[in-house]
């Protein structure tokens, strides 16, 4: 499964990217409201630190302004993919710019009847908010499992990927259902990194070295 960060912020992008655990970014209005700079110039820069798939979104909600911000969001860089919410006019200008060659990430899904909808109309990446369905007491993975299920049956070449990810346990799940892509936080990407016996087992490994030095030592002496 590929791994995707959620954000829009260079520094945490360059830091993990550095780990070669980054396969892509996927950012939003929001995401690139937080940051300095022009819309333009980081989704630029961005893409060109990551050499995967940088999601950039539009926020026209018809039909001819999502066509020409798709048109022009292509045009930043090679590996831009454009982000569309799943509205009717949404899956309209998915079908127009899939046509063109531009791929195309449906966002705002939350059930299985929305990505399927967003792969008919020619969507290359689905995107299902998982995190937001468990906050309204709804199980999200079992969105995910649809999908993968109607991806798998009909040989669909949509990608999965599982959004509004609030911890690696969710990973974990989308991993094991079969997603394609997780795409999270920094905060969650680092988190998988850790774990408390791997802290208490590097202390053991450093602090018997330390003990054979000095008993190497005194031996010398």
């Amino acid at each position: 499964m590929k791994l995707f960060l959620d954000t829009a912020n260079l520094a945490q992008i360059k830091k993990l990217n550095q780990m070669g655990v980054v396969d892509g970014i996927t950012t939003n209005p929001t995401l690139v409201a937080k940051e300095p700079g022009e819309f333009e110039e980081i989704i630029a820069a961005i893409c060109k630190e990551v050499k995967g798939d940088v999601s950039a979104e539009v926020v026209s909600t018809n039909f001819e302004g999502m066509v020409s911000e798709a048109k022009h969001l292509s045009t930043i860089a090679p590996n831009v993919v454009v982000k569309i919410p799943i509205i009717p006019e949404g899956l309209r200008a998915t079908k127009a710019v899939s046509g063109m060659g531009i791929r195309v990430n449906m966002t705002l899904i939350f059930s299985a009847n929305q990505g399927l909808l967003a792969a008919k109309a020619g969507a290359s990446f689905v995107s299902p908010f998982i995190g937001r369905l468990d906050d309204i007491g709804q199980r999200g993975m079992e969105v995910i499992e649809d999908l993968v299920k109607i991806r798998d049956n009909y040989k669909l070449k949509t990608e999965v990927l599982v959004g509004s990810i609030r911890h690696p346990q969710h990973v974990l799940e989308a991993a094991k259902i079969g997603a394609d892509i997780a795409t999270m936080p920094a905060e969650v990407m680092e988190k998988m990194m850790q774990h408390p016996l791997t802290d208490s087992g590097l202390k053991r490994f450093l602090d018997d070295w330390e003990k054979a030095k000095r008993a190497k030592a005194s031996i010398t002496v």
